[in-house]
């Protein structure tokens, strides 16, 4: 069986429906139950929900075959890990942000608030800026705002949140989007069934953008 790492909330089921419309489903994870696990033996496929953050790292370490990751992920984390289809879905952005009217001042290190270090820290190398990294796991709009950052680094959609504190982006650094990913020893040991599932998921992306 190919084992697939899902990633939990909305986008997992997006992704989940495509799986589905591919003809590569499980009835039974639509039904209202606790399992963690679900077998499709006709399809030779089984699912499981992981937290968003932890489907790369599955996948990386052979527990899972295949899963769905955001590039943001992929890129923060580095996993050794192919990439075989961007499912075009779950898109945003990765940005520079900070108060409406900022400057930078060269002449001083620049501070950047982010959940994201590496991802910021290679942006700025390519720029050649000094930074001084400040890493947070939630509300990074605060850090401008408090003084505690000049800016920051994050995941823009909308652009909503940073509008009503009175931020805005500055610089988009990446396109982002959820991306299928499969383990390195599975994609050579079960190479026909991974191929044919990214190929179909493939072709589908494609029908659906046309």
């Amino acid at each position: 069986m190919i084992q697939v790492a899902l990633p939990k909330g909305r986008l997992g089921e997006k992704v989940y429906d495509i799986f589905e419309q591919i003809g590569m489903g499980c009835p039974s994870i639509r039904e209202n139950t606790r399992k963690l696990i679900f077998e499709n033996e006709e399809n030779g496929i089984c699912f499981f929900w992981v937290k968003p953050s932890d489907v790369a790292i599955y996948v990386d370490r052979g527990a899972a075959d295949i899963g769905v990751a955001g590039k943001d992920i992929l890129l923060e984390y580095e996993p050794d890990v192919y990439e075989l289809a961007d499912l075009n879905i779950g898109k945003c952005r990765m940005c520079v942000a900070g108060k409406k009217g900022f400057r930078d001042d060269t002449s001083r290190t620049l501070r950047v608030a982010t959940k994201f270090p590496h991802i910021a820290s290679s942006y700025y190398e390519k720029v050649g800026r000094e930074i001084d990294i400040i890493k947070l796991n939630g509300s990074i709009e605060l850090a401008p705002i408090l003084g505690l950052s000049d800016v920051i680094v994050d995941i823009v959609e909308t652009g909503k949140t940073l509008l009503e504190n009175n931020l805005e982006p500055f610089e988009e650094i990446v396109p982002i989007s959820a991306r299928l990913i499969a383990n390195k020893v599975s994609y050579k040991f079960q190479n026909q069934k991974i191929t044919e599932i990214a190929d179909k998921i493939n072709r589908y992306i494609q029908t659906k953008g046309e």
